[in-house]
């Protein structure tokens, strides 16, 4: 996908190395807060990178949107497989290890498409953030 705002330029379809590496933090970091806050701060990179370089570069926002949509939806799905777990006494300790897989999976495959210069649209998501 073409990036907003005119990318495609560049190294690897960025204007500068400081885009890369906003768009970087934004995937790898919310793959890093999947298994630092245990399934729940996965969305606090993304954020980060959103706030910071979100406004100045469009390519920054476009993959910091992405991340943190993506987190967002998996956060709730994680706090979700918590509630699971509790009800049913802990039978199903499992599930919420395997909803942690999932951001943590397609976070480092985001970080890997961007690294490549291309936008990652993650499955599974709902956009809470325009």
């Amino acid at each position: 996908m073409a990036y907003p705002g005119g990318g495609g330029y560049g190294p690897a379809g960025y204007a500068n190395n400081d885009e890369k590496t906003w768009a970087l933090v934004a995937h790898f970091g919310g793959a890093a807060g999947v298994i630092i806050g245990g399934g729940l701060l996965g969305w606090v990179a993304p954020l980060i990178a959103m706030m910071t370089r979100g406004q100045q570069s469009p390519t920054v926002r476009a993959h910091a949107v992405a991340a943190l949509n993506f987190q967002i939806t998996w956060t709730i799905a994680s706090v979700l497989a918590w509630v699971i777990t509790v009800i049913t006494c802990g039978i199903l300790f499992f599930v919420p290890m395997l909803v942690w897989l999932v951001p943590l999976i397609f976070g480092i495959i985001g970080g890997v498409k961007a690294n490549e210069g291309v936008l990652y649209r993650y499955p599974m998501t709902y956009n809470f953030v325009k």
